[in-house]
């Protein structure tokens, strides 16, 4: 599933024929993705006008003139992709629709923005954007990694007293935004703790020093464009880059790429997922 990075791009890339433009008509194609569809999407988005384009932990944000916001959940498989950008910034043709095309906006400028998901674990909905921090998804989630409120001291005082492994702790979305499997890995990998240690046995000193390299990690793949394993694309198509930069996720078995370590990357599996490390260069 993309990770904050993979849908920061996507964003980022939505932005140039999305923010304020028009959607001159929204198409949806099929009454549900993982949920059903707000009632009259396809009519309350049609004409509306996107003023901003944000990002929440993991979702994408479209606040319109409305008064309502646009909320997309990309799920394992969605991509939103553009077409037909007058500007020639993304591929001019517009593609032949394909099957799993679910949700099409027909942009004022000419753009198209086509949210394609094979698998169907994606969702949108509408909500008023005077009240969309309490939508149920979003109520509850915690500060984000690149903002000012994930501070040491915020991470320190939201493990303090806990016993759970530290990666258990990193992917709960209450204590930080938009973290997931892929780059809580590398970030510990970065600070030396391996994925196992319980929070209560490490020193508030090494839980400070995550906050920056948690940002740093981040920060680097935002720049290579996320990271492609399956069936993420950005919204120019293209493949994101960060997968080649990886120390540990996805290594199993290959050499540690710590300075001087003759070790491999071992994984382990905590809570159905993998996590992968070097046990020489994390204690």
């Amino acid at each position: 599933m993309p990770e904050l990075p993979e849908v920061e791009t996507v964003r980022a890339g939505l932005a140039p024929v999305m923010e304020n433009q028009v959607i001159a008509e929204a198409k949806v194609n099929r009454p549900d993705l993982r949920w059903p569809f707000p009632e009259r999407m396809a009519e309350r988005l049609t004409g509306a006008r996107v003023l901003r384009l944000r990002r929440r932990s993991k979702y994408i944000l479209a606040d319109l003139d409305t008064g309502e916001t646009l909320l997309i959940h990309l799920g394992m498989s969605g991509r939103m992709l553009v077409s037909g950008d007058p500007l020639g910034r993304f591929v001019h043709e517009h593609p032949a629709p394909e099957k799993h095309d679910h949700v099409v906006f027909e942009m004022a400028s000419g753009a198209r923005v086509t949210f394609n998901d094979p698998r169907r674990f994606g969702a949108m909905d509408l909500m008023e954007t005077a009240t969309a921090g309490a939508h149920p998804l979003l109520a509850a989630i915690g500060p984000e990694p690149l903002g000012n409120e994930f501070s040491e001291s915020h991470l320190v005082a939201a493990l303090k007293g806990r016993s759970m492994p530290i990666k258990t702790a990193l992917l709960d979305q209450k204590i930080v935004a938009g973290l997931g499997n892929i780059y809580v890995c590398e970030a510990l990998f970065r600070a030396g703790i391996r994925p196992s240690r319980r929070v209560n046995q490490i020193s508030e000193k090494r839980i400070s020093a995550l906050v920056p390299i948690i940002r740093q990690v981040l920060t680097d793949a935002i720049a290579a464009g996320g990271s492609s394993l399956k069936d993420f694309r950005q919204a120019d198509g293209e493949l994101g880059y960060f997968q080649h930069s990886f120390d540990v996720y996805g290594r199993e078995g290959q050499p540690c790429r710590g300075d001087g370590c003759a070790n491999t990357v071992h994984r382990i599996v905590q809570s159905g997922r993998s996590s992968f490390y070097c046990p020489s260069c994390q204690r």
